[in-house]
């Protein structure tokens, strides 16, 4: 039994420390040697896994400095995936909820508990023991699974107007110049006081901007209808690719990803990423949109005892390739001041370099997995990813990172104070959950029993900027119409008149005949306009001329 001098309020032990006794001897063998680390596993810590000669020294990471962000990386099956579903589920238990994007499916597996059949079952027991970690046991997550296109999740979706100009022109990938004019088209949305919810709504604000264009100019400058045809096209595009089922309503509610169970755990939101890999920049813009979005959204808390959420950014180079200046500045913005709002962004990469230097200088907390060397530009990026750690005076850092086996890492995580850790070869414990993805009926049955089950299926359109363009539209074609039937009815009673008045027939032509297409009191706007009606017959056609018309009446 442990003394009585050791309180759990003082030292951080919980329960399944205390019953071990070979470390609670090893813990007073050290009380005399404060240049030793070791830190205590407790409700503000999480256990990643053992380090130092024999992988007896419990290695983890600070839940008060978890919002310091954090970076995981690693070559292909080196177990960046592992660690990645270790935190998730730690961060859980102590009630911290997580939004995380699974790339390949495996993470679905966070949703139910692994199980003594499992192939790795003896391997994983034995690392267990190796490290210490009395407590291992097999239990499920609370999860909740999303998809952009609704099939393996919830449907998530966001509205034109919350992702905003800058990230719908990454999106797009589009010009400087018709980056202007996407801006001109959402500030026409705000001063007309028009909605912009899905792909149509935008599609049809810039056919009114075109068509407008030239009163517009006087206020914001050129817009070049090439700008605007250039903007079209790849909004087909992305409406091809099933990117127009991102945008709609009902958009997601942050509180749904903020959510926290009643048992105390944080849910642990999953972002069906197989599909929506195949589109990187949709991939790219919707989890930076998420990201402002919570920057913009969640209070100033300073420095929380624990996360309000911790995000995951696996393959993180798709954030960063070809991206502009524009957009990797606000993602470094985002990233310096959302640690103030609670929030701890954790990179997963297979190389560091794929992060920006300065956004790489914001990653507190690492776990580095073996980096494969076979090239001189590999050899380079090693150096270069070992000079980032506090050298150890037990190992030369660059090896320990080119040597280290699967299932093994090079950590460091913040100390007291915020102060870097030490780099330690590091023995990663073990998952709680299913290693590999569910199947598709525990994945149906998942999702059909969460807490938002219901809430996202159905989609919503209501009135928009669509619809109010197309009622403007429309107004402005009865208009004309009724217009036109007064002006022929005036020149049919004139017509008659002047027939009337003469003594003769010659000349005279029927009543019912058709008059010079530009009469007298036709303005020039009327004579086009007649000119297109008569000439277009087709249902494409009539759309068109309504368009127009919309445009040259709306005054009217």
């Amino acid at each position: 039994m442990a003394p009585d001098w050791f309180h759990m309020d003082n030292y951080g032990f919980d329960r399944q420390w205390l019953r071990n006794p070979q470390r609670v001897q090893k813990f007073i063998e050290r009380a005399h040697a404060p240049d030793e680390r070791d830190i205590i596993m407790g409700d503000d810590s999480i256990f990643v896994g053992g380090g130092g000669p024999e992988y007896g020294d419990a290695q983890g990471l600070l839940l008060k400095y978890a919002n310091r962000h954090g970076l995981i990386a690693g070559a292909t099956g080196t177990g960046k995936t592992v660690t990645l579903q270790i935190l998730a589920e730690s961060f859980s238990a102590l009630g911290v909820p997580v939004f995380l994007s699974d790339v390949k499916g495996d993470l679905s597996g966070l949703a139910r508990a692994g199980s003594p059949s499992f192939k790795l079952h003896d391997a994983f027991t034995s690392r267990a023991e190796t490290i210490g970690f009395a407590g291992y046991a097999y239990g499920a997550a609370p999860v909740t699974f999303w998809d952009l296109f609704g099939e393996d999740g919830h449907p998530v979706r966001t509205t034109v107007s919350d992702m905003g100009p800058l990230l719908l022109a990454r999106l797009l990938e589009l010009t400087d110049a018709q980056e202007g004019v996407l801006n001109i088209a959402f500030r026409m949305a705000d001063e007309e006081g028009m909605a912009l919810l899905d792909l149509k709504d935008l599609q049809a604000l810039l056919v009114f901007v075109g068509e407008s264009r030239k009163d517009l100019m006087l206020r914001y400058g050129n817009i070049s209808t090439a700008s605007i045809g250039a903007i079209q096209r790849r909004l087909l595009v992305l409406e091809g690719q099933g990117g127009d089922l991102l945008f709609g309503e009902p958009a997601l509610e942050l509180s749904d990803i903020l959510r926290i169970d009643a048992d105390g755990r944080g849910r642990i939101s999953v972002l069906a990423g197989a599909r929506l890999m195949q589109s990187p920049r949709l991939y790219a813009t919707f989890l930076l949109w998420l990201l402002s979005e919570l920057f913009e959204t969640l209070p100033e808390v300073g420095d929380p005892d624990k996360p309000k959420l911790v995000f995951f950014f696996d393959e993180a180079h798709l954030l960063f390739d070809d991206a502009p200046k524009a957009l990797v500045d606000k993602v470094e913005q985002v990233a310096r001041l959302i640690r103030s709002k609670g929030v701890g962004v954790y990179f997963v990469t297979q190389n560091p370099e794929d992060v920006p230097e300065d956004i790489l200088g914001q990653l507190g907390n690492r776990v580095q997995h073996a980096l494969r060397a076979f090239t001189a530009k590999d050899q380079q990026a090693l150096r270069r990813a070992a000079q980032n750690y506090r050298e150890n005076p037990r190992f030369d850092t660059e090896d320990a990172i080119r040597e280290v086996g699967v299932g093994e890492a090079v950590t460091s995580f913040l100390e007291r104070k915020g102060v870097p850790g030490v780099a330690e070869r590091t023995l990663i414990r073990p998952p709680a959950t299913q290693l590999g993805p569910l199947s598709a009926a525990d994945r149906a049955q998942v999702i059909a029993t969460s807490p938002v089950a219901g809430k996202y299926e159905t989609r919503i359109d209501r009135e928009s900027a669509f619809e109010i363009l197309q009622a403007r539209a429309k107004a402005a074609a009865q208009e004309a119409e009724k217009a036109e039937a007064e002006e022929e009815a005036s020149d049919l009673r004139e017509r008659e008149f002047r027939s009337a008045r003469r003594y003769t027939g010659k000349g005279v032509g029927r009543s019912t005949s058709k008059t010079p297409s530009k009469r007298r009191g036709d303005t020039a706007a009327q004579a086009f306009a007649k000119s297109m009606a008569r000439s277009l017959g087709t249902r494409a056609g009539t759309a068109i001329v309504r368009g127009v018309l919309g445009g040259l009446f709306k005054g009217r």
